[in-house]
Order: structure tokens, then C-alpha cells, then sequence
């Protein structure tokens, strides 16, 4: 430090800090050799604390308000200094200014992968984050533990440590309140509040900070749970999972009839769909159906009717789903068929089991005159 600045600070005699930052906790007011003279002018502004330190001992503490030091406003320093009856010399003394307004927007979030219990689900884990404000209340507990002789203690500073005592504290939360998986989302807030309680624990009384706000802003669960949860959520959404089958079979051979482009393959492909749908459909008429009279000898079992698609073999259908095959034009004619008893494939028109299905009716002849 040159002359001129060594005189231009001993004659300064206005002791203040203007805080343009957003994220100091501490400043240490610079003095040239640590002299202040006496009836030095002490500003602190709102949301500040000033705090006098000589030969490594906490001094007196200042609030808000403007101050002319000397031995008066100085109690414990003139006792430290052995000052009976005042002083005119300069003394020495540091200057910390502390700021007591809140640190807001301050990021909090889990390392690594925290573990929970869930009833339904068993053991899955689990990722957090949120946001925390921070805020000095006692300056000289915030001295002796934490900035010790930083000129310019930053928030960041202490960031590594909160994040571990949050991250330490959810775990305990969520050992406490049981919260299922599927409820976390509702009790952000119950959660918040029970960790900045545990937090405030730790660092009132040793740190002389306070933790004002804690909020949960995410719990986020693994991505083959997430998944896992979309398709039972579907699922539920679906309900009677026989009519959506049948739906979805209804779908399908509309867009086969629709594709003329398919050939023999979608024709297979609408044909096995229509005689399933059909079976479907039958089978759960009969079943519906009451039972009367005493029970009869079983009747024989139905023929199983094979049909050539493409070069494929389809089937076995019974004879229901082929009729019903050739009222919508699945089947003609021409399509061969097979079934036990028969020596080879035929062409369905020239099996007389099937032959009366392609019989047209022709249409009744006009009425009679009147």
C-alpha cells in the first residue's frame, strides 16, 4: 500500500457497508493496519449487524442504526482494552459486517439415490431436489464457527454443508412420516416443513444461522418404475379387457378390408380375426344360455375345417366360424378346404358339408294382383 492510500485510510472516519451482492453473508470492513480513530462514525443499514473484533476476542455487536464510536458505545472493547476513564489515540479494532437478511433461491438436491421402503412397491429408490433460504441470526456464533478470518465470506461457502445436512435430514423424513411412493406428490409440503425443522436443529444454536424456507420441489422415481406405473395406469383406464379385445379386433379387420394392397396375407389375417371374433361371440351366447332338461349323452365332436390362405394353413375352425367366414366373403367358392375324413384339399363349393352355404335365395317373385 503506497502513501497516499495509507493516509487516505486513516483519514476515513465513516465506518459502513453497501451491500450490492446477493450472496454475502460476511465483509470485513478494510482499515490500514486496523486503526480506528475515536468518534469514527459507525453506519449499519437495515437487514445488517456490525460486529467489533480486537485481539482475536468478539467484541461489541450493532444493529441497525448510526453509531459514534467511542468508549461509551464500546463496553466490552474499553474492558478488553483496559480503558478506565476513555481514550483520544486511535485503537484497533476489525469491523465484520454481518448481513441478517434472508439468502433466497439457494439449490438443494440428493447426490446420489436415497432408498425407501415403499408397501406396495418394496424397496425403490428415490431422487429429490428443492430450493432453501438461508439467513444469519447470530453473528458471533457465525464468527467463531464458520468465517473465522475471511474478509468475504460467500453463501456458497456453506452451500457443500447445508446439502448434506438437507440430504441427511429427508433420509430421516422419510423413515419417519412412511409416506407411500404414490403419495410423495401430495405431501410436498408436510415433507418440506419436517426437514428444515431438523435442519434449524443443526445449525441454530452451532452455526447462528436460521433456514427460513425449505421447499420439495421434485421426487422423482427410476425410469422402469415410472414406466411400470404408466402401463397399470393404462390399464385401469381400459377396463373390461374382453371388449377392448374385441374392439381392437373390430379395428383390425376394418383396416385389413380397407387395405387392397395386402393379398393373400391380409385376407389370412382378417380371416383368423373374423372367426375368432365369431367363436368369441357364439361361445359366449351359449354360455349365456340356461341349461334345461337332464343332462344327455355328449354329442359328437364338431368337424375342424382347415382353409388354404396364401399357400398357408389356417384353422381349425368349426363350422360356425366358416359360415361365418363366407357371409362376409372371407370364403368363397373357390377357397380350398380340408377336414378329417377327406382325401385331399377341395374347393369348398365342392364339399357337400359346405355346399348348401353358397346356395343363394332368390328373391321372392311379385304379389298377386288385387
Amino acid at each position: 500500500m503506497g502513501l497516499f492510500d495509507r493516509l487516505r485510510h486513516e483519514l476515513i472516519d465513516i465506518i459502513e457497508w453497501i451491500d450490492d451482492s446477493n450472496h454475502t453473508l460476511v465483509w470485513r470492513f478494510p482499515r490500514y493496519n486496523n486503526e480506528i480513530k475515536n468518534g469514527a462514525q459507525l453506519i449499519v443499514r437495515p437487514g445488517q449487524m456490525a460486529v467489533l473484533v480486537s485481539g482475536g476476542e468478539i467484541a461489541d455487536t450493532y444493529g441497525p442504526g448510526h453509531y459514534e464510536l467511542e468508549t461509551k458505545n464500546m463496553p466490552i472493547l474499553s474492558t478488553l482494552q483496559g480503558w478506565k476513564y476513555g481514550f483520544e489515540s486511535p485503537f484497533k479494532a476489525e469491523v465484520y459486517f454481518v448481513s441478517t437478511k434472508q439468502i433466497t433461491d439457494l439449490k438443494w438436491g440428493t447426490p446420489n439415490p436415497v432408498m425407501l421402503r415403499d408397501p406396495e412397491f418394496g424397496p425403490i429408490r428415490i431422487r429429490a431436489f428443492g430450493t432453501y433460504a438461508l439467513q444469519a441470526v447470530e453473528p458471533k456464533a457465525l464468527l467463531r464457527e464458520i468465517v473465522g478470518t475471511d474478509d468475504d465470506f460467500q453463501s456458497d461457502e456453506i452451500t457443500d454443508l447445508m446439502r448434506a445436512m438437507i440430504t441427511s435430514a429427508f433420509t430421516q423424513a422419510l423413515a419417519d412420516l412412511q409416506i407411500p411412493a404414490l403419495d410423495l406428490a401430495s405431501r410436498y409440503q408436510e415433507l418440506g416443513d419436517t426437514i428444515r425443522a431438523r435442519v434449524v436443529e443443526q445449525i441454530d444454536d452451532e452455526y447462528g444461522l436460521d433456514c427460513p424456507q425449505l421447499f420439495v420441489v421434485n421426487i422423482s422415481l427410476p425410469e422402469a418404475v415410472e414406466k411400470a406405473l404408466d402401463t397399470r395406469t393404462s390399464m385401469g383406464v381400459i377396463g373390461d379387457m374382453n371388449k377392448f379385445q374385441q374392439y381392437q379386433m373390430g379395428n383390425a379387420m376394418t383396416e385389413a378390408a380397407k387395405n387392397s394392397s395386402g393379398g393373400g396375407a391380409a385376407e389370412g389375417m382378417g380371416l383368423g380375426m373374423g372367426m375368432a371374433m365369431a367363436g368369441r361371440m357364439m361361445g359366449g351366447a351359449m354360455g349365456a344360455a340356461p341349461a334345461a332338461g337332464p343332462a344327455a349323452a355328449p354329442p359328437p365332436p364338431p368337424a375342424a375345417w382347415h382353409v388354404a390362405v396364401a399357400g398357408q394353413t389356417k384353422g381349425p375352425f368349426s363350422l360356425a366360424q366358416l359360415s361365418s367366414g363366407i357371409a362376409s366373403g372371407e370364403v368363397t367358392k373357390d377357397t380350398m378346404v380340408w377336414t378329417a375324413g377327406m382325401e385331399a384339399w377341395a374347393a369348398a363349393a365342392a364339399v357337400p358339408a359346405l355346399a348348401g352355404l353358397f346356395v343363394s335365395q332368390a328373391p321372392p317373385p311379385p304379389p298377386p294382383p288385387m
